[in-house]
């Protein structure tokens, strides 16, 4: 099963890279716009009046956080997607642990932002720290518990 699952975990990630991410693929320019809208929006309604201008954070007169694709949590639920429906399990139970992804995996991304302005406000010097290191580990911890918490929930046949 392992060789099965590798397989076509990397084939479904490529896939889903092409289709939802990969700048060529107008599906990925309509689902990455969308994103990070939604998730522009939510951080306006949270940082202070003025903070949010397009996609830019501004921290200072000099310094911002400009919130790009690669921002928008789109990489971590691709990755959890592609090794949940390559792990044999019900449809349904794929379907179920896809939507719960994709919202809770938002919800993770949403604070992992709010966290690395509010370190950036106290200091701009700790932007690679909080984004770089405990944003990306957060992340992928948060990942790969996902994952877990899948597994187990699998029904035995």
């Amino acid at each position: 099963m392992t060789g099965r699952f590798t397989y076509l975990y990397i084939t479904l990630l490529v896939t889903l890279f092409a289709v939802f991410y990969w700048d060529v693929s107008p599906i990925a320019r309509v689902v990455n716009e969308y994103q990070t809208k939604m998730l522009l929006f939510i951080l306006d309604m949270g940082l202070p009046d003025g903070h949010l201008q397009g996609i830019d954070i501004m921290i200072s007169p000099r310094y911002k956080i400009i919130i790009t694709q690669a921002c928008n949590g789109m990489i971590p639920f691709l990755v959890f997607l592609a090794a949940i429906w390559a792990y044999p399990a019900l449809f349904l139970h794929k379907l179920k642990w896809s939507f719960y992804g994709y919202l809770l995996f938002f919800v993770v991304n949403v604070i992992r932002l709010f966290i690395v302005v509010y370190f950036v406000t106290i200091t701009p010097e700790y932007f690679w720290i909080s984004h770089d290191i405990f944003g990306n580990a957060l992340l992928m911890s948060f990942g790969l518990s996902m994952f877990y918490i899948y597994l187990i929930t699998i029904k035995k046949r």
